[in-house]
């Protein structure tokens, strides 16, 4: 798709011909060590200096699709209403696997190839997601979100580090400046600090508790301007012009002056978009970043052999142990199924290929497909006849023989909505508000506030969140016994697979533990 060969076009950097015309000019020699010590000394970076070694397209495209996989779940979390904690279990492995920043007790390669990646994918989403106003403001706030949610797992001495290399017009209390003015810190700092203390602790709160905590605690001067947001709340002391902002106060603090700076880039950004001279190259990746594009292939966690594919046949499908967990658009299939002993083209093959994934074999699915044809007006014969080959091709065993895979959410939206008669489709984009909140009741969804919540995602158009707030709820419990005992994915859903060998993994992680 992309051209592999380098051209030399006016105005392009050809690296290798420059000579230390920038910081970055001479990395390439560096090594490893030096490039820890001077480029990527700490783990998290406000990313204020633009990367300016070459790297591959494959890098380009992968270690974008990596971090907007991270930026994704989180946008995803904002919009089902989680905490910051609940977003912060769920978003560790995430982070862990495709966008890791291990600590100085690794290998110097390691950790310069992950912070390398970490500044390189972050630029790169900068090209995808500054084209728009709406683009550019949610970029910021998931970005801000995840600049939060590592500021939060550095060690105390890492954010000291961190803080003072920013070179902010800031400066650290000192003890004696402190106990000058300790009851106006405390003053100010009491109501925050009863509720840090309250969370904390199932202990009452005293003042004498209070006054501890505050004796314990750092503070910043900071100048006003700086801090408009705390002036106005009253919550810190004032003093000559200058903020005391304690320390449980300073991430939203630094993580304001993050959103300063990366909004103030992003309108930089925009502004270079039309000087980009590879457009065959690199433009068709960004505009998939831009519409959410991720190119990953969802993989089963159940194998071939496996006890709980093992029990997938032609009778199990329909029955409730199995169906049980499927996801809403396979339940409405399996219901218009049911009722009209028949389904058109695009219903057949959303189901088809559901239930190909989840282990029903070919001979299965033609004993499945056939029982339930059958039942109609439409005899065994006809069946053979007309649509024997569909099931077998879609198995790989008919025509180019291609091994088709379950679509996923993104393909089934692509789809024509269904019409009169067809069950096909993403019910979320299709149902009424009405027939949905029927539908969810049904499901055991009642109160008013997740109904409310499930059907403004689908009427913004955020199926794939309704489907996954869908699947919290009537999960609840199975989910709770999970993520006591194991560190259990509960990331966005965007497969119907998916949400099967999840819902299954659930239902058998509570069966061992009862």
């Amino acid at each position: 798709m992309f051209r592999q060969t380098k051209r030399r076009t006016l105005g392009r950097r050809n690296f290798e011909d420059s000579k230390g015309s920038h910081i970055y000019a001479g990395n390439a020699g560096l090594k490893s060590k030096e490039l820890l010590e001077t480029v990527y000394s700490n783990r998290l970076s406000f990313y204020s200096v633009p990367p300016f070694e070459e790297i591959t397209l494959d890098e380009f495209e992968k270690w974008a699709l990596d971090r907007l996989k991270v930026l994704i779940e989180i946008e995803s979390s904002h919009l089902r209403n989680k905490t910051m904690k609940e977003l912060e279990s769920s978003i560790k492995p995430i982070l862990e696997k495709h966008l890791p920043l291990s600590t100085n007790t690794k290998d110097v390669n390691q950790l310069v190839a992950e912070r390398r990646k970490d500044h390189y994918s972050h630029y790169i989403l900068r090209l995808a997601f500054c084209r728009s106003e709406d683009l550019r403001n949610r970029f910021v706030r998931a970005e801000s979100t995840l600049f939060k949610l590592r500021y939060k797992m550095l060690s105390s001495q890492e954010q000291k580090q961190f803080i003072n290399g920013l070179h902010l017009p800031w400066e650290a209390v000192n003890e004696e400046e402190k106990q000058t003015h300790f009851e106006q810190l405390l003053a100010a700092c009491t109501v925050p600090i009863r509720g840090i203390l309250s969370q904390e602790t199932n202990v009452m709160v005293t003042n004498d508790s209070v006054r501890a905590f505050c004796a314990k605690e750092q503070f910043l001067k900071v100048p006003f301007e700086f801090i408009p947001d705390l002036v106005s709340s009253h919550s810190i002391f004032m003093h000559k012009g200058f903020g005391y902002v304690p320390q449980f106060q300073q991430l939203s603090l630094i993580a304001n002056q993050f959103v300063s700076q990366l909004a103030e880039s992003l309108q930089i950004t925009v502004r270079s978009i039309p000087k980009l001279d590879e457009d065959d190259r690199l433009l068709p990746v960004l505009n998939h970043i831009s519409k959410g594009y991720i190119a990953n292939e969802y993989q089963s966690d159940f194998k071939d052999g496996d006890a709980d594919v093992g029990d997938i046949n032609a009778e199990t499908v329909q029955s409730k142990s199995v169906s049980q967990h499927y996801p809403l658009c396979m339940s409405q299939l399996m219901k218009g199924l049911s009722q009209e002993h028949h389904l058109k083209y695009l219903g057949r093959q959303q189901l088809s290929l559901f239930l190909k994934g989840i282990g029903l074999s070919v001979d299965e699915a033609l004993k499945f497909w056939s029982f339930n044809f059958t039942k109609g007006p439409m005899n065994l014969e006809q069946f053979n006849k007309e649509y024997r080959y569909n099931f077998r091709h879609n198995y790989g065993l008919e025509g180019g023989r291609i091994n088709y895979k379950p679509w996923d959410c993104h393909q089934i939206l692509s789809k024509a909505s269904p019409s009169r008669d067809e069950y096909h489709g993403c019910p979320y984009r299709d149902l009424t508000s009405e027939k949905l909140t029927m539908e969810l009741n049904k499901m055991g969804i009642t109160d008013q506030f997740d109904v409310n919540t499930i059907v403004d995602n689908s009427s913004r158009g955020d199926y794939t969140n309704a489907c996954t707030k869908v699947f919290e709820l009537t999960h609840k419990k199975e989910i709770e016994i999970a993520t006591q005992k194991t560190k259990f994915d509960l990331s966005l859903i965007t497969h119907p697979n998916l949400y099967f060998d999840r819902s299954r993994k659930l239902a058998k992680l509570a069966e061992e533990t009862s």
